[in-house]
């Protein structure tokens, strides 16, 4: 084997160190070591510039934390991967949050050791999922851009340490697919995943989906039923649209959170669980703990991890994957031939901002595979406003190709999405009263804000409901 590398090795115990080093050197790793924080930390102002880093958590002088942090301020971008006799879940996380790429407890074989160096270094490429990851028949993972290979290893890495993980980001960008790659990264992969939207089920009956009933405890109630949070035990489950939860049961939300027990509806009993809490948001976190939509508590308990999904218009490197993935699955469920993605179609798929991210090229996709109209499609890519909120004027900016009835929809969606704007600015933004104005139902208008991906002034958080 050719050399693969150089590692700076950091660890206090002369034992340890003789061990990991030997393990390194018959792979060939060029090995340096240091014996304490501050060693590592002069090796590298004098210029040592390893590859990978692996560091003791518990160390006299400077530990490993305070290590870690000064060693990526003089490196933002060096790989640590983090060891420890003790698997403490805090420290886990803190050194995640500064940036290290991976914890492994001691004592461990060399296969174990192989398989986190690889997955950093990727120095085995059979060990590195791709581009793209398969999470179910339907769904999958990309990671082809290096916002979401970091996303990737981060989410690995929080995947082994049973916390609460908040995922942040706007529309459709994909915190659901997140969640799932989470769970099956867990060692509950083998148990039960399911999600919950919160924006999707009324107040009064996201009780009772979660946490389930007796018989009898209201109209209608005949029989027992067990709630999700009983039907996940030892699994994980994911609350979508968090911030649309009622506050008086993000109470007891808060209660499952610290203590794993909670009461059904109409019970004084209580039982007891144990099951991952994911949750995702693409609401303004800040705005809803001030106007009280969200317990500042309860956001603390959710955020001992958090992912930030970036939108698609930041990592449009990914496009041409997508693209054809989402073909490639849709014309086998739709016993089609796939369509062929020209130049043209690619470039113009590339070109646009894509508002609703994954959910909308996926839509968009769909669209495009029933129609067959590559020129249709490439019109409806075309902006549908000047970026203030303002339309244009589409009987002078249609393409003659689109035809009239291309026309008359552009003109029509611009109406619709300007009654929806004046609707939503004449209720201060409350979604439930502008669609009473509107007479149409809340879920309705929720996707209508989805699919004209209508945002709040001043504010780049849509209020529709999240991936």
């Amino acid at each position: 084997m050719s050399n693969p590398g150089k590692i700076l090795l950091v660890d206090d115990e002369p034992g340890m160190l003789r061990y990991i080093r030997t393990l390194l050197e018959v792979d060939n790793y060029k090995v340096s070591t240091a014996t304490t924080g501050e060693e590592a930390v002069e090796q590298m102002q004098k210029g040592l510039e390893p590859d990978l880093v692996l560091l003791d958590v518990l160390m006299p002088g400077i530990d490993g934390l305070q290590t870690l942090e000064q060693l990526r301020q003089m490196k933002p971008g060096l790989k640590v991967i983090m060891l420890s006799c003790v698997n403490d879940t805090r420290k886990v996380v803190h050194a995640m949050r500064l940036g290290a790429q991976d914890y492994i407890t001691k004592p461990f074989q060399k296969s174990e050791l192989d398989a986190v160096i690889d997955q950093c270094l990727g120095t085995n490429q059979q060990n590195y999922p791709g581009e793209v990851e398969e999470l179910s028949e339907e769904e999958f993972f990309v990671a082809a851009s290096p916002a979401m290979r970091k996303l990737r290893s981060q989410a690995a890495l929080v995947a082994n340490v049973d916390i609460p993980v908040l995922m942040l980001g706007e529309s459709g960008t994909g915190k659901e697919v997140m969640s799932r790659l989470i769970h099956k990264l867990s060692p509950r992969a083998h148990r039960t995943f399911l999600k919950v939207n919160c924006a999707a089920v009324p107040g009064d009956l996201l009780e009772s989906e979660l946490f389930g009933y007796e018989a009898g405890a209201f109209t209608g109630a005949t029989h027992a039923k067990p709630g999700k949070f009983e039907q996940c035990n030892k699994g994980t489950i994911l609350l979508d649209e968090i911030g649309e939860m009622p506050p008086l049961l993000q109470a007891k939300l808060l209660h499952v959170l610290q203590d794993q027990q909670f009461s059904r509806l109409g019970s004084r009993s209580v039982i007891k669980v144990d099951v991952r809490i994911l949750a995702a948001t693409n609401i303004n976190i800040p705005e809803a703990i001030a106007n009280k939509r969200l317990r500042e508590d309860l956001y603390y308990r959710l955020n001992a991890f958090t992912l930030q999904v970036p939108p698609l218009r930041e990592r449009k490197e990914e496009i041409p994957i997508l693209l054809k993935q989402f073909m490639s699955r849709m014309s086998e469920r739709y016993a089609r031939p796939p369509l062929p993605l020209s130049q043209n179609l690619m470039q113009a798929c590339l070109n646009y901002s894509w508002p609703g991210n994954l959910r909308e090229l996926s839509n968009f996709v769909k669209r495009y595979l029933v129609l067959g109209d590559e020129n249709l499609a490439i019109h409806e890519l075309r902006p549908k406003s000047d970026g203030t909120g303002a339309p244009f004027d589409t009987a002078h900016n249609a393409e003659p190709l689109a035809g009239l009835k291309s026309v008359a929809r552009s003109a029509k969606d611009e109406a619709e999405a300007e009654a929806i704007r004046h609707a939503l600015d004449e209720t201060n933004w409350n979604r439930k009263q502008a669609a009473v104005l509107l007479k149409i139902s809340y879920k309705a208008l929720l996707y209508k804000i989805r699919q004209y991906g209508i945002a709040q002034a001043n504010s780049h958080h849509k209020l529709s409901a999240g991936a």
